[in-house]
């Protein structure tokens, strides 16, 4: 006989729990039946796993052991969810982590056109900034991620969309006013007329204003939706990309500053893109623009 993983998870249990009858209840099996699991277990390591019949108090050699049952277990348990994520994405699942401006900007043509194709494909979007996007496809809790970037920055995975950084800011309010004044010409100095709402995409305008300005925020929004709703209510004003506000809602002008004009960059990432397969690899190539 062979040490199996049943073993190992069995042994994990009675430690946590410290006595053969709470293992017992919480595996639904008789403590006699993982009372022989674990004697099993022992031959085959070959020395005791507890101190005393009491279950307690692990020796060394069960503390080592009890480790490696958890690691076996975790990366058994890791290796299960990617197959059922596969055999789920081949079957028409698509899992998207998204920086926010990114769901207005791109998403909303690309998921049209993918809908089109296949009308019963589940879409799954998280809206979160860049590094929970990469964190995200790390840990498999996403197929695909969509990043924003500086376009000078060497990043992983491809690039789909290049757009200007502007100022959105509340109609006829302070700093509309100021750009109307200087017949169209500006910079980014125009955002101390009015209290920032920070967002992540603040840290891609090489600005000394902007870096000051947000570090002395008492706002902050990471959805696109809710920093054009605080604008419109005149909580102040915000950086967001051109692509994002194009539709923008009545109360709330955009504009690019003319001096030290900034880009931002999408770009679509993935663990392994030669692992994609069915619906998420068509999702994936339909993000090219």
């Amino acid at each position: 006989m062979s040490i199996k993983l049943e073993m190992l998870r069995t042994f994990a249990i009675v430690a946590a729990q410290g006595t053969l009858s709470g293992a017992a209840h919480k595996l639904g099996r008789t403590p006699s039946a993982v009372s022989m699991m674990l004697s099993q277990l022992e031959q085959e390591v070959g020395a005791p796993l507890f101190e005393t019949d009491r279950k307690s108090r692990l020796t060394p050699l069960g503390q080592l052991v009890l480790e490696e049952a958890q690691r076996a277990s975790d990366v058994f348990d890791r290796s299960v969810a990617a197959i059922r994520r596969h055999a789920m994405s081949t079957a028409g699942i698509v899992r998207i982590a998204a920086v926010p401006s990114a769901t207005v900007a791109l998403l909303p043509d690309v998921i049209e056109t993918f809908r089109a194709r296949h009308p019963d494909a589940r879409i799954e979007i998280s809206d979160v900034d860049s590094a929970t996007v990469r964190a995200r496809i790390q840990h498999d809790e996403a197929d695909i991620g969509i990043v924003s970037a500086q376009p000078e920055e060497a990043l992983e995975g491809t690039r789909i969309l290049v757009d200007d950084l502007g100022i959105v800011c509340a109609e006829s309010g302070p700093i509309h006013r100021a750009h109307l004044d200087n017949t169209g010409a500006s910079d980014w100095d125009l955002l101390a007329l009015e209290p920032l709402i920070a967002n992540p995409l603040c840290a891609l305008v090489d600005a000394p204003i902007v870096e000051k300005l947000s570090l002395a925020s008492t706002l902050e929004a990471r959805n696109t939706t809710a920093i054009l709703s605080f604008v419109r209510r005149g909580f102040g004003a915000s950086i967001l990309p051109f692509d994002a506000v194009r539709s923008q809602p009545d109360g709330v002008e955009f504009f690019v500053p003319t001096r030290a004009a900034s880009q931002r960059e999408l770009r679509k990432i993935a663990q392994d893109q030669t692992a994609l397969r069915g619906a998420v690899l068509e999702f994936w190539r339909l993000l090219d623009r």
